[in-house]
């Protein structure tokens, strides 16, 4: 297959027969039938398809030509009205139905932290991390809509989790030394993606590993391949036989995602969306991709993610001189993906069966010069995961949910040096803005819920200017939706800019608190705490640290602060019972 493949020069260094057999040219081998199998249609196929998209690079040719954008439809939500606090309710209801899927292939290296980023502190108040927040959320999710099934529910909610060579043992590690954050091993599923060959020139030929000339070089394929994974390995027939109708992807590092999941499952399933794409209000030109209706001149049509870089330019050759501009509300028409998905099972099933799990990939060389004839350095197809709907009948039902970006959207994924060099105004994406980014969502939901809470103020840490909201973070199981919020807060309630408040507990309700300090609720399940009056202390304090000191932890560092715990008040509640601080 090679050789017809014209990949004969993957042989010419070899030694003579009979040295190197073992380790060596059989290692070749087992490593050409990983590469066969483990992509969709085989390693020829792959050939084929570099071979057709590196044609159309050194053309230039444009991917979308044909196609004409216009604005989608969707649902555009407004948190805590009474359409939001519907849904949210219609979500929760659904999710012991849904499947999660966690893309989890990556280290946390462009962070500038060492470990995988699910092992990543979401925040510092807590240290909780990214994996322990998720599955807390989802086990929270999954006891609150077997609350509102009517009859006997014992949904166990499952968690698949792709991981790669990279990321597949520290995961598993993480888990395992954590009890699985207390869902049931059986509960989560990992499925390890595989690498792609990569590509020495326009003819597709296969390169050689510079370390190793038994070796063919490989690079990641990109998070598209969690469909083709979900696909072979038979898991999303066994969620279908358990009655399960949603399945819900995650990315790893998204600190405020499960603010926004129960509202846009309750659209997805209100609507009765085959594809719900989360989004964010986006400007004109930001660098994040923007979710587009194609129609092609032939009358195809598909709603899709268009990358920011590829929108202005498609606008312009298509009747729209000014390109991507903001519409009269300040944002551009075309929302933001923030590359969470929530697909109906049985449709994703029937297309997946259709293209054995496919999805359309491209390609991007760095060539040495304009003659597009060499590279730099060696290329591979990649894919993406929010590309999926691009292989979609017109008939299908794609739409959108638009949250605010505050509620929805708090990404970390650029190092301290990247995120200082990002344009003003732009968002940084790195640990310090998704931190500062968890507050102030939980002092916005707060003040929504009539607690007068302080205004931030600005600080620069790590050489980013963010704004410093009152510290405040609850586990999922004290609220999920705003409407346990509501119920939860009451009276006169008030928060000073400098203050922490920590909620770790079912029960808590706070009741005409005027906190100035930090102020730190442990409650066991069956406690049934209320929390009441002043509170006032020298609190938690932020302090400065410079993230090129190696003495200090790089979860630290990273973000360009620790916390300086001065004085708090501790409340803990370990028995079950009924109690209030003020007794």
């Amino acid at each position: 297959m090679l050789v017809e493949m014209r990949q004969s020069h993957l042989f010419h260094h070899w030694s003579q027969p009979g040295s190197d057999d073992d380790q060596d040219k059989r290692g070749f081998f087992d490593q050409v039938y990983k590469l066969d199998t483990s992509y969709p249609g085989g390693l020829a196929s792959y050939i084929q398809n570099a071979r057709r998209l590196l044609a159309d690079s050194k053309e230039g040719k444009n991917p979308f030509h044909g196609f004409t954008p216009s604005i989608p439809s969707g649902e555009i939500l407004t948190f805590g009205d009474e359409n939001f606090v519907n849904f949210e309710e219609a979500g929760v209801k659904e999710v012991r139905n849904a499947a999660f899927v966690l893309v989890a292939g990556g280290l946390g290296e462009r962070l500038g932290y060492n470990g995988i980023k699910l092992a990543l502190p979401s925040e510092t108040t807590t240290g909780t991390c990214f994996l322990q927040h998720y599955i807390e959320s989802i086990l929270v999710l999954q006891e609150a809509s077997c609350r509102l099934a009517q009859g006997q529910c014992e949904a166990q909610i499952p968690l698949v989790i792709m991981t790669s060579d990279d990321t597949n043992a520290p995961t598993l590690d993480l888990l395992e030394s954590n009890a699985y954050f207390g869902m049931k091993p059986n509960q989560v599923k990992l499925l390890k993606q595989e690498k792609v060959a990569c590509l020495d020139d326009n003819d597709a030929r296969l390169a050689v590993d510079p370390v190793n000339k038994y070796r063919i070089q490989t690079k990641p394929h990109g998070h598209g391949d969690v469909h083709s994974l979900l696909y072979s390995s038979g898991l999303l027939k066994t969620l279908k036989d358990a009655g399960l109708k949603w399945v819900l992807f995650l990315q790893d590092t998204n600190g405020l995602l499960f603010k926004a999941i129960p509202s846009a499952l309750g659209v997805s399933c209100t609507k009765e969306y085959h594809v719900n794409s989360l989004a964010v209000p986006r400007k004109a030109k930001e660098a994040i991709g923007g979710i587009t209706k194609l129609t092609h001149a032939d009358g195809r049509t598909m709603v899709i993610n268009v990358e920011y870089n590829q929108l202005d330019p498609l606008l312009r050759a298509t009747g729209h001189p000014e390109g991507d501009v903001n519409s009269e509300t300040g944002y551009s028409p075309f929302p933001g993906n923030i590359n969470q998905l929530i697909l109906n099972l049985g449709p994703y099933i029937e297309e997946l069966t259709r293209t054995q799990g496919a999805i359309p990939e491209f390609v991007n060389p760095k060539y040495k010069d304009s003659s597009k004839t060499s590279f730099k350095s060696s290329t591979r197809l990649e894919c993406m995961m929010q590309d999926y709907p691009k292989s979609l009948s017109p008939s299908a039902r794609v739409g959108f949910t638009v949250m605010d970006a505050w509620l929805a959207y708090a990404p970390v994924k650029n190092n301290p040096e990247d995120a200082a060099k990002v344009p003003k105004g732009n968002p940084y994406h790195s640990a310090t803005s998704g931190e500062m980014f968890i507050y102030r969502a939980n002092s916005l939901i707060l003040k929504k819920a009539g607690v007068k809470v302080a205004d931030p103020v600005t600080a620069t840490f790590n050489g980013q200017q963010v704004e410093v909201w009152p510290r405040i973070t609850w586990k999922p199981k004290w609220a999920m939706t705003f409407a346990e919020v509501r119920h939860k807060v009451s009276g006169n309630c008030s928060i000073s800019q400098s203050s922490t408040m920590v909620i770790n507990g079912r029960n808590v309700f706070v009741e005409d608190v005027s906190l100035d300090g930090a102020l730190i609720l442990n409650a066991v399940e069956d406690a049934e705490v209320k929390v009441v009056g002043p509170v006032h202390n020298q609190g938690w304090v932020l302090e400065q640290v410079d993230h090129k000191d190696t003495s200090i932890p790089e979860e630290i560092r990273i973000r360009g602060f620790h916390i300086n715990k001065v004085e708090q008040l501790e409340l803990n509640y370990n028995e079950p019972g009924k109690f209030s601080n003020s007794s």
